[in-house]
This record gives structure tokens, C-alpha cells and sequence, in this order.
């Protein structure tokens, strides 16, 4: 990673292509965090970038290689005055399992920091095991809670809640 920002506009339909081919589809499939054996279909839209970027109380950042070319992404947005959920942390496949994800982890965390939250969650669709496990290993514990999976299936998904403090105790 050459460099860790906040998303521009100009930058929407990048980071669009980047979340699709990294969540559905043949090209998801040569990293290991997609979702294309549970899911078809878009994972985003250019408008709900367009509207993260746009948005007070979201950060989405990118993680730019040597070429400027994005490579990652994730945001953070703040739920409350100490809460942030984590989102759309994205990594290209080809560059999956290099240390990008966790790099990108440590940026949204730092940002979420600045931002004065003091604790981040996130949701994972139950059923992806060595996803949940990759983000125990970086601090996040499951709450015990569960929320329902926006869209019906059969059989039904839904999410795990995970949490992290982000101040020492």
C-alpha cells in the first residue's frame, strides 16, 4: 500500500469495480473473502459510493499501490458518538493474503480513532467461518448478537455482530 486516503468522488466508480470483483463472480473467486457462493447479483451501487463519499459521519478510505491505482477499501462510519461500523473492507483477489487487509483494518481503526469513536463493529454473514476467525485474530469478538440478512433467502442468511474497543481499558 503506497497510500491510505479518503475516497474522492472522482474515485466512485473505481472503488465500485474494485467491491464487485472482489465479492461476486469468476474473479472473486481467486481470493478467499468473496462472497459468490452465497451471493448473485451487484454487492454496491455507484449511488450508494457516491453517497458514502459524500456523507458526514463516513470515511470510506482507499488503499492506493505504486500505479495510484486503488487496490482496497473500507469505511467507517459513525453510528453514535463512540460507535463506528466498519463496511465494505475490500481487497483486490490477486492481492488477497499479502497483509493489505490487515493494513487497511489498522487505517480504519486509526481513522475511527479521529473521528473520537471509541469502539467499532461490524457484521459477517455467519456462514464465512475463516472470515470471522481472520477478524478474531485482529481483536474483534462476537456480541453474541445476530441481525437478520437484508435480503430473503432460502435458506436465510444472517449476521454475526463482532466488536472491538478501540481504547485501552
Amino acid at each position: 500500500m503506497n497510500r491510505f486516503e479518503e475516497a474522492s468522488p472522482q474515485d466512485a466508480e473505481e472503488i465500485r469495480q474494485l467491491v464487485e470483483s472482489a465479492y461476486r463472480g469468476d474473479s472473486a473467486r481467486r481470493g478467499w473473502t468473496h462472497e459468490a457462493d452465497l451471493l448473485e447479483g451487484e454487492r454496491t451501487s455507484m449511488d450508494e459510493i457516491e453517497g458514502m463519499i459524500d456523507a458526514p459521519g463516513i470515511a470510506l478510505c482507499v488503499a492506493r499501490n505504486e500505479e495510484d491505482r486503488i487496490v482496497g477499501c473500507v469505511a467507517v462510519t459513525a453510528v453514535s458518538d463512540t460507535l463506528g461500523y466498519l463496511g465494505m473492507l475490500t481487497v483486490s483477489p490477486t492481492l488477497q493474503s499479502a497483509g493489505l487487509g490487515t493494513k487497511l483494518l489498522r487505517g480504519a481503526e486509526e481513522k475511527a480513532r479521529s473521528m473520537g469513536l471509541k469502539a467499532m463493529e461490524m457484521t459477517v454473514i455467519s456462514q464465512r467461518n475463516s472470515l470471522i476467525a481472520w477478524y478474531e485474530r485482529s481483536g474483534y469478538r462476537p456480541t453474541g448478537e445476530r441481525r437478520p440478512f437484508p435480503i430473503l433467502r432460502n435458506p436465510p442468511l444472517e449476521f454475526v455482530v463482532l466488536a472491538k474497543p478501540l481504547v485501552a481499558d
